[in-house]
């Protein structure tokens, strides 16, 4: 008895060499589990050589398994991101400052275009413009087929007022995106006369706002608070969105099918009309241009846009403090709700 026990002293004691306790032997080749003891039970007496011990030359080395080798990172990657989005905002500015001149110069001032320039414009143009304006929204039309007839509504071709309602409607719907464009703080200037002179004067100075948005922000920047036209605009988003998509479908209606007793032909007459109208008209040309922009800046600004609300979703994952606590009060009152309900239960 005594020489088993000092024979398996080296199995237990020995701090020197690590000790190997098997599993059930239910195969030659078993596993085996390593361990070492944190605190000797028995002083080492006798130190003899077993099967099971190991080299001395293995003494140091770590049973452990190492740690996996870290992936190196690139924190240069963020400043090269930044560098090609700031190429790219420097040549997206570039070709709007060149659309704005080349919208000037060409429908503005230069005579090469269809119809007159602004120097040379004639008083048929002007008269036009005022009917055109006084029959905005259709609304004197309106007035006058139900009886009512403060003012007499201009009689125009329906083909130029259909076209012009049309591009004016869909100005109205920019008004939503402008106020709430997450960008709009880059732009010093007044959103609500901004949005006046896009309203009246066309994309004369809508691309300068998107070329503008596009301008590195300040760190000292202030936002700017809402005004009273963008709060209403922005609260009543839906409500403007249906009028103008309204007006755009009424415009479209009215264009081949208004004022019927008025000698305008059918609708191939009416499509004959629109070219030719197109083709000598430089107020009719300038509405082709801007129903081309209304297609690129609109899509943009909606990106822009829903890339905020997706911002604003990561901010509540990458700060969940608030949402941890949150379930966690969640979680005491089920705990202490589930208490008072034994207690209740418990009472006879």
């Amino acid at each position: 008895m005594a020489k088993a026990m000092i024979a398996s002293q080296p199995l237990l004691c020995n701090l020197s060499f690590p000790v190997i306790k098997p599993y059930a032997l239910t195969s030659p080749l078993s596993p085996f589990r390593f361990f070492r003891p944190q605190q000797p039970l028995l002083s080492p007496l006798i130190s003899t050589p077993t099967p099971f011990s190991l080299s001395p030359n293995r003494r140091n080395c770590s049973l452990t398994r190492p740690a996996a080798r870290k992936k190196p990172t690139f924190v240069d990657s963020a400043d090269f991101s930044n560098e090609g989005n700031s190429d790219v905002r420097r040549l997206l500015q570039i070709l709007l400052w060149g659309a704005e001149a080349v919208y000037i110069l060409w429908l503005f001032l230069l005579p090469y275009a269809p119809g007159d320039p602004v120097w040379a414009i004639s008083s048929e143009t002007v008269n036009s413009l005022v009917g055109l304006s006084l029959n905005f929204f259709f609304v004197l039309p309106a007035m006058n087929s139900v009886g009512i007839r403060v003012i007499d509504a201009p009689v125009l071709h329906p083909m130029s007022e259909g076209l012009f309602n049309f591009v004016i409607a869909w100005t109205l719907m920019f008004a939503p995106l402008l106020f709430t464009d997450r960008k709009r703080d880059q732009y010093s200037g007044s959103l609500d006369l901004l949005w006046g002179f896009q309203m009246f004067l066309t994309n004369t100075f809508l691309i300068p706002y998107m070329a503008i948005r596009l301008n590195e922000a300040s760190e000292y920047s202030a936002p700017q608070p809402q005004s009273k036209l963008g709060t209403l605009m922005t609260n009543g988003a839906p409500v403007v969105g249906v009028i103008g998509g309204a007006i755009c479908i009424i415009s479209i209606i009215w264009s081949f099918v208004g004022r019927a007793d008025g000698n305008f032909g059918g609708v191939a007459e009416r499509w004959e009309f629109l070219i030719q109208y197109l083709s000598s008209e430089r107020l009719a040309y300038a509405f082709i241009w801007d129903i081309c922009l209304y297609s690129v800046f609109q899509p943009w600004l909606i990106g822009g846009n829903l890339q905020n609300v997706k911002e604003s979703k990561v901010g509540v994952v990458e700060n969940p403090n608030k949402l941890v606590l949150e379930l966690v009060h969640h979680g005491q009152n089920k705990i202490h709700g589930s208490k008072a309900i034994r207690r209740a239960c418990r009472k006879p």
